[in-house]
């Protein structure tokens, strides 16, 4: 895509964005093969998945490894928590180093593990804090802070306002927004009203996330909110071609056992061996879902117990696939 003749959708800072559907940060999930296809099919942004604050000073290589892209993912973002302003600060310092064009601090995460120790959601307790973090990372920083909130602990503090207010006072660039606050998790519904009213009060782009499942709600989500880009996480997941305005129902089984096949060798090759097959079994059983005989395919695939034997499930469905189609016609 030749993004030189193109008008950015909207800027970061001094970085373009082009487009307004973005891969959100999926713990599990936005890894740099998976990044590369969501990108490559339409995703305008790659932001990573979140990365301890506390495993950067560390120089903890697992959660190091999480920050590597490729050139064509730009802008790339890095996702970060923490609770210590000191420590997320230290940490923004390090990685730097691998030249992000962005910055982002994670404050919705509502995991016990993140949220129980004051990081993550936990942040939306004290807006006070988020502008001092915010103050030390855009004063420090040679690149774009921005950040990613949900609405508020529970329903007696939606203190969205107070937070986005803390943010873009003290230097946030962009503001992505969740529907929900860390109470409801991803349980009920998105909250697109409140998404508007933060795109009404704010000097800074807004992301809107939360119940967009398809390509109409895309567009849903823009009219009512107005917000400048949307984030897709869970409906992505076997569905990359959401991100080139095709829903999972518009793939043929050609294309997603194509797709299986090339994000598979992406994976292995980027997480040498067996682990990176592993890891592919959640996405193989989303790429499946919903087309004849996913149950039976879905059970061999996941219980495959090397590369090879994947590989020879998938040719054999694409043999039978093609077989089929001869006899349909």
């Amino acid at each position: 895509m030749n993004h030189k003749t193109k008008t950015p959708s909207f800027h970061v800072g001094p970085i373009p964005v082009y487009g307004h559907v973005i891969l959100a940060p999926m713990a599990g999930f936005s890894d740099l093969p998976y990044r590369s296809i969501c990108r490559e099919l339409g995703s305008a942004m790659s932001y990573s998945e979140f990365v301890s604050t506390e495993a950067i000073i560390r120089d903890n290589q697992k959660s190091l490894r999480m920050l590597r892209y490729a050139t064509e993912e730009r802008p790339v973002v890095f996702q970060i928590f923490g609770a210590n302003p000191e420590v997320i600060l230290e940490a923004a310092k390090r990685i730097s180093e691998l030249q992000p064009d962005i910055i982002d601090i994670n404050m919705g995460c509502s995991v016990k593990k993140v949220s129980g120790k004051g990081a993550g959601a936990a942040l939306l307790k004290d807006p006070s804090k988020i502008g001092h973090i915010f103050n030390l990372l855009s004063r420090e920083l040679p690149f774009p802070v921005t950040g990613k909130i949900r609405l508020g602990w529970d329903h007696d503090s939606l203190n969205y306002r107070d937070v986005v207010r803390a943010m873009q006072e003290n230097g946030a660039q962009l503001v992505a927004v969740h529907g929900r606050t860390k109470k409801q998790a991803y349980q009920g519904q998105a909250n697109w009203d409140a998404i508007a009213e933060i795109k009404s009060m704010a000097q800074i782009p807004v992301i809107g996330n939360g119940d967009v499942t398809s390509v109409a709600d895309i567009k849903r989500m823009r009219d009512h909110t107005g917000c400048d880009a949307v984030m897709i996480a869970r409906a992505a997941i076997g569905n990359p071609w959401i991100f080139a305005g095709k829903n999972a129902e518009d793939v043929t089984l050609a294309e997603k056992l194509t797709m299986i096949r090339r994000h598979l060798a992406a994976n292995l090759e980027f997480y040498e061996g067996d682990y990176g097959l592993i890891l592919f079994r959640k996405h193989v059983a989303k790429y499946i879902s919903g087309i004849h005989g996913a149950r039976e395919l879905r059970a061999k695939l996941v219980t495959a117990r090397s590369a090879a034997d994947f590989a020879n499930i998938v040719t054999a469905a694409e043999q039978q696939t093609t077989e089929e189609n001869l006899i349909s016609h």
